[in-house]
């Protein structure tokens, strides 16, 4: 499978690691914003990252591929089929995306990927915005984190693993988990990052982030 996109975004990266639980082979795959590539374009028309060609199925947005990858490779089963879990997995997988992830990529935009990545500068304030709103969300995670297990309880799911990666990415500009301040969710990512899946999909990261961070 070939998959289209930068390693140091959460959502690329909830892929990358959804397949390797299943044990899928995948190519990376350059794309994104701006990008010509045409076969990049034809997976992703929208010009977004992560984009996928699966044996010439294409598609893009990354809840749509892990919805597609967990129904054509079912095993291990990351959207549970009870409806009760399988429903705050997807709730889940959205408030990485779009609340916890909205807030922090305004800091990982604006301190990394405009200045290092596109050359294009970054605007502070944003920046600023986005450290004022994470923490009512962090904080929040540290209340529903459980002690033991996953998000789903004894399930292992898309939940753990689109959270654990927006945090991945947060760390890249000092907004990782603080096991200070929150230890239910450094707990709770310290058993995620001990997946086998999570740590072929860093010891891959490992490299390519080394070289942004020295820029």
């Amino acid at each position: 499978m070939k998959l289209y996109g930068a390693m140091l975004s959460p959502f690329v990266r909830k892929v990358a690691v959804i397949a390797t639980e299943k044990g899928i082979s995948w190519d990376l795959g350059r794309g994104g914003p701006g990008s010509t590539d045409p076969e990049f374009l034809a997976a992703s028309p929208l010009g977004k990252i992560p984009a996928i060609d699966d044996e010439g199925f294409t598609l893009a947005d990354s809840s749509a591929i892990a919805f597609y990858l967990d129904a054509k490779y079912p095993e291990p089963k990351l959207l549970p089929d009870d409806p009760q879990l399988r429903g705050k997995a997807v709730f889940w997988d959205e408030f990485a995306d779009t609340v916890l992830g909205a807030s922090g990529l305004k800091i990982l935009f604006n301190r990394l990927v405009g200045p290092k990545l596109l050359k294009t500068g970054g605007d502070e304030a944003i920046a600023l915005q986005g450290e004022a709103e994470l923490p009512r969300w962090v904080d929040w995670l540290e209340s529903e984190v459980p002690a033991k297990g996953w998000l789903l309880g004894d399930t292992f799911s898309l939940a753990d693993i689109a959270v654990a990666s927006t945090f991945r990415t947060l760390a890249y500009v000092g907004h990782g988990v603080n096991a200070d301040i929150r230890p239910k969710t450094a707990a709770w990512y310290a058993r995620v990052a001990e997946r086998p899946a999570w740590s072929a999909v860093a010891e891959k990261e490992e490299p390519i982030a080394a070289r942004i961070m020295a820029m």
